[in-house]
């Protein structure tokens, strides 16, 4: 598919060339502007070529991504078992064309526990894409937006429960996928999610 891609616009800009030279040799002032306007459309049309090709490979790219992951309906997860502070995570994430997980729904939460569990281990925290630096008890996702939907562990150690001091939240596979804050600065594994199409 990308050679295929690659050979189309090597004709385009050959037939560009073409163009060019016809042109330039032709006298007639109607000739010239008929053929800056074909001109024109081809390099328009190479461009929405070129665009093209960016949207492939970047959902071929996803797809090799949720290969690896696994996929939930609308989005896919990619664990990493390697322990990193909440922003050299979140920054990971970003730079792979994800975000930190966080789950949308119980559901979602579930899937990302069982997800945890099989691929990181049955003992493990990862860090959620939700913190509340900027204003103590709002939590918000990594857009800002508030968090709706939230799974602190609330029987036992009443989360959250850190003030000022714990501004990061962990899902934990031990407490069956329910929420802890957590030091920012903290070492956990994550796993990050890409909206599918």
């Amino acid at each position: 598919m990308h050679f295929r891609g690659i050979r189309l616009l090597l004709c385009l800009f050959c037939l560009a060339h073409s163009t060019l030279q016809q042109s330039s040799s032709k006298k007639k002032k109607g000739k010239k502007s008929s053929n800056s306007a074909a001109i024109e459309e081809l390099k328009k049309q190479i461009d929405e070529i070129v665009e093209d090709l960016n949207v492939l490979k970047q959902q071929q790219a996803l797809q090799a991504v949720c290969l690896k992951g696994i996929k939930i309906p609308g989005k896919c997860f990619l664990a990493n078992p390697v322990k990193k502070s909440f922003h050299t995570a979140a920054d990971d994430c970003i730079a792979k064309g994800g975000t930190l997980s966080t789950p949308m729904t119980g559901n979602e939460n579930d899937h990302l526990y069982d997800y945890v569990r099989q691929s990181i281990g049955p003992e493990e925290q990862i860090w959620l894409g939700i913190n509340d630096i900027l204003k103590e008890g709002e939590w918000q996702d990594q857009r800002s937006s508030v968090v709706r939907f939230k799974n602190w562990e609330s029987e036992i150690t009443r989360q959250p429960d850190g003030g000022r001091s714990q501004n990061c939240a962990v899902l934990s596979s031990t407490a069956n996928g329910k929420w802890f804050d957590e030091k920012c600065t903290a070492e956990k594994a994550s796993v990050c999610e890409f909206n599918i199409v």
